[in-house]
């Protein structure tokens, strides 16, 4: 083993363009990855704080039989819980926030309907909810506040789907850095490397150099990366939450340790298997 890591050393030095290409290119993703999981993980703890105050209002017409709409509302798949309120609770409500309501209510009436509320599973069935229930009898109108969550909901799927996209691509550039680096190296070691095959040495004993090199390629990657991720998203992660206290920031280790352990992890099973594919195909060619 210990011969296998020193020509491992010895490949990275003789190719040290390619192996500092490689290894700038697998930091770079590995921290674009990172930041847009931890962005996903945000976007998803924003969604679920929103799902949870996202709440869709009926305003039943004078004399309509709310109890019977409420058991009906709550057999649809999408109503996560439903409930009524009286016109009187209404008013009681409204009082709280502008004591002046109840005396217009002695002088006027209670201006305010009956109303059935509603929340849903997923943010994204508000709409549908909404078009569902303004069709039922004694319905008067529906509101869910379309523009805001529906905008909302829109903008946070386009940033985590252009996250996905841009990761996809960064990880397949890496695996081809990461091939053509094996290349370089296996292709300056040619001469040693046919000197070994008429020597009787086998494809393993041949490959485990250029395997161990791609490891340590991941290894080194995934510790840069982390090593710039985790200080740089805290740092950012205090300034949202003191100047836009509004947005649930994760930054609980409990939250943050898996997304942190599985870009390191994944970055050296990216340079596992580009080696290894590299090195069986390569190994192919110059035979």
């Amino acid at each position: 083993m210990t011969y296998h890591f020193r020509q491992a050393l010895l490949a990275m030095r003789g190719s040290l363009t390619a192996t500092f290409a490689t290894l700038t290119t697998m930091t770079l993703t590995l921290l674009m990855l990172g930041f847009v999981l931890l962005l996903t993980l945000n976007v998803n703890r924003t969604l679920a704080q929103l799902e949870s105050q996202v709440e869709v209002a009926a305003f039943l017409h004078p004399g309509t039989d709310g109890k019977a709409l409420l058991a009906q509302v709550r057999g649809l798949p999408q109503v996560r819980s439903a409930s009524l309120v009286t016109s009187a609770q209404v008013l009681e409500e409204m009082t709280r926030d502008y004591p002046y309501a109840r005396d217009a209510a002695q002088l006027a009436g209670n201006p305010f309907p009956d109303t059935l509320r509603l929340r849903v599973g997923r943010v994204e069935d508000s709409r549908t909810v909404a078009a569902t229930v303004s069709t039922l009898a004694g319905v008067d109108d529906v509101e869910y506040g379309a523009g805001y969550v529906d905008q909302t909901v829109r903008t946070l799927t386009a940033v985590r789907a252009a996250g996905y996209v841009l990761v996809g691509l960064l990880l397949l550039g890496t695996l081809f850095n990461i091939l053509n680096a094996v290349r370089v190296a296996m292709y300056a070691r040619r001469n040693e490397i046919s000197v070994m095959r008429l020597l009787g040495a086998t494809r393993g004993f041949i490959r485990m150099p250029h395997v161990i090199e791609g490891v340590l390629l991941g290894v080194t990657a995934s510790a840069l990366a982390l090593a710039l991720l985790t200080p740089t998203y805290l740092e950012l992660a205090s300034r949202v939450q003191l100047f836009a206290p509004v947005f649930p920031v994760v930054r609980d280790l409990p939250s943050l340790l898996p997304i942190l352990g599985g870009v390191g992890v994944l970055g050296i099973l990216i340079g596992l298997a580009g080696s290894l594919f590299a090195s069986r195909r390569y190994l192919r060619e110059l035979e």
